[in-house]
């Protein structure tokens, strides 16, 4: 029994061309045959936190920033020495203010 070397390259080569053509096929064949999958949906959610935060946002843009007219009127109080200062409620009011703070 003779062996012929000078076309055992060629036939390994084109046995191995053939394996992959086959492997390309079967890939193709696959993606078409395989339903499409639908991308997932991305979701978001507002906690309830976070909505009252929205709504003071707007109410605190909507509000005047400086009340003028009481500017004013305070403005004029001072000058005219009617303007008075209760010590005791000022402090109070101090008070309040860090203890709510806490």
């Amino acid at each position: 029994m003779a062996i012929n070397i000078n076309n055992l390259n060629n036939q390994n080569q084109v046995h191995q061309n053939n394996q992959t053509q086959v492997k390309q096929q079967a890939a193709k064949t696959a993606s078409a045959n395989a339903p499409a999958q639908q991308p997932r949906a991305d979701s978001v959610s507002i906690t309830p936190q976070a909505k009252q935060l929205s709504e003071l946002q707007k109410k605190a843009n909507e509000a005047p920033v400086v009340d003028q007219k009481k500017v004013a009127e305070l403005k004029k109080a001072i000058a005219s020495g009617d303007y008075k200062v209760d010590p005791e409620k000022l402090a109070a009011s101090i008070a309040k203010f860090e203890f709510d703070l806490i």
